[in-house]
């Protein structure tokens, strides 16, 4: 099963070796940057708070324009510069003396990281073809939960040290492995870049396509059961349950593991429109599902309340991977060609939205209101999986072969024998 971590030899290999580099120098820094800020640096954690949130705001609004920028003069040369510059931004925070200097590298860092994004998708679209596609993003995520791992273990290293020299080196090994990563991709093949724009079409094609506004809408919303795993979950069990405090390390362990192991099989045999559609509508079942077992642990004995604790971890990873298999399937099949990088870039500012505004939600929901929050929470989440057929069929409409599309209506059953994300869950 391992075995299946590894691309095929080629572009797909040379872009799970970067992710790699990537997430392992991002794993290490996220585990020591806060207290490498708070403590060595003196930002008070209010500082440290809002230079995350002006950042946040920052990259959101970056990687539409970047993106575009990569459609117009050739995502892999755009990924390449923007990746170089990104480790360098990264450097900078080696120079932060104060809030000021925070902020300014937190912008720099964070615009340059979206605008790599936004073009490492177009790259990958480009270099990577039909049903191989969805099945590497598949492989670079679980590669990714790998090297965050990875990257965490040795930032923990730095932890333990709890000195300067201990944290400024996880900082230098974040800079170079992104750098590195940057490094790597000039081993892909050159991806041309977008024709020419005709006359009176818009420079910002995605900005007046409301129908993948709004699927990216839908997909920003789904994906609050990131905010639930980091924010939420640890936050229930401390507040609202008798589950013993280690249990959260032990789910976040269930979730990295199962996503390593179980990403690709998943979404192996979901690769049109209509299987991604119809895996949408299942995780939202999946996830609202995990909201009512998460309620159900308050108030219970601390064996049951860890019992039912991960069951819903593992229903809810699995909810996350089917949605991230489906969301990967919608945003490559309904971009159109030669406009992957702005297109990629607009939907994961959804995502980057969500990352900001998805804590604070969660805090509300889950401290304030107890179980009754997990009960809204579960009807977000059956509400944005069904609506994302008719977002899709709204998407698809008055496109060039969008009749090829053959998208679930709202009558279709949410599961069927042959689709993967069942075979994935019964087998």
């Amino acid at each position: 099963m391992l075995a299946q971590l590894i691309p095929s030899p080629g572009p797909a290999r040379t872009l799970g070796l970067a992710r790699l580099l990537m997430s392992t120098g991002e794993g290490a820094f996220v585990t020591c940057s806060a207290l490498y800020f708070t403590r060595i640096v003196g930002l008070t954690a209010t500082q440290l708070g809002i230079g995350l949130a002006i950042a946040g705001c920052a990259r959101m609004l970056a990687g539409v324009p970047f993106g575009h920028l990569a459609d117009q003069h050739g995502p892999r040369e755009v990924a390449i510069l923007l990746g170089t510059l990104t480790g360098l931004a990264s450097a900078g925070y080696l120079l932060t003396s104060g809030f000021v200097g925070y902020v300014v590298v937190a912008c720099s860092f964070a615009i340059l990281m979206s605008g790599y994004q936004a073009a490492s998708q177009a790259v990958l679209a480009g270099v990577i073809e039909g049903e191989a596609l969805v099945r590497t993003r598949a492989q670079l995520r679980a590669i990714v939960n790998v090297g965050f791992s990875v990257g965490a273990g040795v930032g923990a290293l730095a932890l333990v040290a709890d000195t300067k020299p201990a944290y400024l080196g996880v900082l230098g090994l974040n800079a170079i492995a992104l750098l590195g990563c940057a490094a790597v991709q000039t081993r892909l093949p050159h991806v041309p870049r977008s024709p020419a724009r005709e006359a009176g079409e818009p420079r910002l094609a995605v900005l007046r396509d409301p129908g993948f506004v709004w699927v990216t809408v839908i997909n920003s919303l789904m994906v609050i059961h990131f905010s639930i795993l980091e924010i939420g979950i640890p936050l229930w069990i401390v507040t609202h349950t008798e589950a013993p405090r280690p249990l959260i390390a032990g789910l976040l362990v269930v979730n990295t593991v199962s996503v390593v192991l179980l990403q690709i099989r998943v979404t192996s045999r979901i690769g049109t429109l209509d299987t991604a559609v119809r895996a949408f509508r299942f995780s939202g079942l999946l996830l609202a599902g995990a909201c009512l077992a998460f309620a159900a642990s308050a108030g219970q004995p601390a064996v049951v309340a860890s019992v039912l604790l991960v069951i819903a971890a593992l229903v809810q990873v699995t909810g996350e991977m089917t949605q991230s298999a489906g969301s990967w399937v919608i945003s490559y099949d309904l971009a159109p060609a030669g406009k992957q990088g702005q297109y990629q870039g607009f939907f994961m500012s959804g995502t980057f939205a969500m990352a900001m505004f998805g804590p604070p939600l969660l805090t509300l929901l889950v401290v304030e209101w107890g179980a009754p929050g997990w009960f809204v929470l579960a009807g977000l989440f059956l509400a944005a999986g069904s609506a994302m057929g008719p977002a899709v069929r709204w998407a698809t409409r008055d496109r060039p072969g969008s009749d090829d599309h053959q998208v679930a209506s709202a009558e279709d059953p949410v599961t069927r024998p042959e689709d993967p994300v069942t075979l994935a869950v019964t087998s």
